[in-house]
This record gives C-alpha cells, structure tokens and sequence, in this order.
C-alpha cells in the first residue's frame, strides 16, 4: 500500500514544476533594469551673474580660514580642559594648581610661538617701489648655461 504524500512511481512531483516555474521566474525580474538613465540634455547656462541663495552668505577664503583655525582651536581647549577636569575628578587628589600649569604650558608655549611669528611677519622688509622721472631704458638678459664636467658651454645669450 502507497501513502498518499508519496509519488506514485514514474510520475514526476507536481510541485517540482510550480517550483521551477517560480525559479525561472524571479530570473526573469532579476534580469530588468532596476535603474533609470536621464538622458535629457542639461540647460545651458547663460551670461547671467549667479542669484544669491537665501541662507548664510558666502565668505572669502581669509574669513574660512579664520573659522577653521577658530573651530581648532576650540577644539583643542575642551580637550585640554577635558583632560584637566578628568585628571582632577578622577585621581581625586590632583592638585589644581598643578594641573593648571601641566596642562596650561603647552598653551602658553603655543601663544608666545604665535606672538613671535606675528611680530617677525610685521618686521619683514616691505616690497620696494621705484619710481622714475625721465627717459629709462629697461634691459633684460637672460644667460643659460650648461656645464658638464670642466667644460662650461654658454649658448643662449639674449
């Protein structure tokens, strides 16, 4: 005697056909293209100066780098004070004074470093500007040279 969930001898399972045919198609809908290409053409741009756009205003490259070097050095004064407060809470018997001067003479070091470099910038010789009454006569050469070994070979005077 067969039982019934058994497949009768030589007779293919009918659900390995529903399952083949489910294969066959999730394939298919693999194979469409999940994507979509514009190829409409992009407007062309005009001589119009640009709009300016509502929100913060644009800023020069001196005001960025202003910022920047303001946002760093904030940065680096809640890590040094995050450090101090940690030092302090943690060991529970740091002294502030010391800490204060542990961790505040890198700071120091970095302002007096600044100073320096400023007052050296302010001390650097400005541009000379000649100025000339009369008839001057501007004579430009240019001499290139090549030497190889001891002999010298000197061409290309203009």
């Amino acid at each position: 005697m067969q039982l019934p969930e058994q497949p009768v001898a030589g007779q293919p399972d009918p659900t390995i056909h529903d399952n083949a045919a489910r294969f066959l198609a999730a394939i298919k809908d693999i194979e469409q293209a999940t994507y979509h290409r514009d190829e409409t053409p992009l407007p062309v741009v005009g001589s119009a100066p640009p709009v300016e756009q509502p929100g913060r205003p644009a800023m020069s490259q001196r005001a960025t780098d202003t910022s920047v070097l303001m946002l760093a050095g904030g940065f680096t004064t809640v890590m040094v004070s995050g450090s101090a407060a940690g030092l302090m809470y943690f060991s529970q018997f740091a002294d502030p004074v010391a800490c204060a001067i542990v961790l505040g003479a890198p700071v120091a070091l970095v302002m007096a470093v600044s100073r320096l470099v400023a007052k050296a910038r302010s001390a650097a010789p400005q541009p000379v500007t000649n100025h000339f009454h009369g008839n001057v006569h501007h004579d430009t050469r240019n001499v290139t040279s090549t030497t190889r070994g001891v002999i010298a070979n000197n061409r290309n005077v203009t």
